[in-house]
């Protein structure tokens, strides 16, 4: 399947850490896919929403490798995009993400993630990590099963 068809019926897209990294740092092979998510969401094709699990992690590498201009990058994409819903983690949340830790064996960063996701009414997350196929009831976009166009 091409991203262009995953994304077709798609107007709120949970992104994932890795989609971001690889975006951000140009990945050989997963930049053309990510490189096209973010263009449809600049020109308004969706709205995404992202997470302070999604920010910690991007932020990692850049911090542990001194790339201000890169932490910055992601802190602006992150939580500054206009088109980026920045949901922070409360107590409705929390309590989703012990349930779903529960019903699907899930870390507690992934159990957060899908969390806002299915709080925020995503129709689907986008991600590398194939632990978030486990679930049930929201549209899992794995990059590894993507195309570019």
């Amino acid at each position: 399947m091409t991203i262009a068809e995953a994304l077709k019926n798609v107007r709120m897209l949970f992104i994932d850490s890795a989609p971001v990294i690889y975006y951000a740092e140009n990945h050989p092979r997963y930049f053309p896919i990510v490189k096209f998510v973010f263009e449809q969401l600049d020109s308004g094709t969706f709205v995404a929403v992202t997470s302070p699990i999604t920010l910690t992690e991007c932020l990692v590498g850049a911090v542990k490798r001194g790339l201000d201009e890169l932490a910055r990058a992601f802190y602006d994409l992150i939580v500054h995009h206009p088109k980026v819903v920045f949901t922070p983690i409360n107590s409705d949340i929390a309590k989703i993400a012990a349930e779903l830790r529960v019903h699907y064996n899930l870390t507690l960063p992934d159990a957060f993630q899908a969390a806002i996701a299915l709080q925020s009414g995503c129709d689907a997350l986008l991600t590398n990590d194939v632990v978030f196929k486990r679930m049930r009831g929201l549209t899992i976009l794995l990059l590894d099963e993507m195309q570019s166009l």
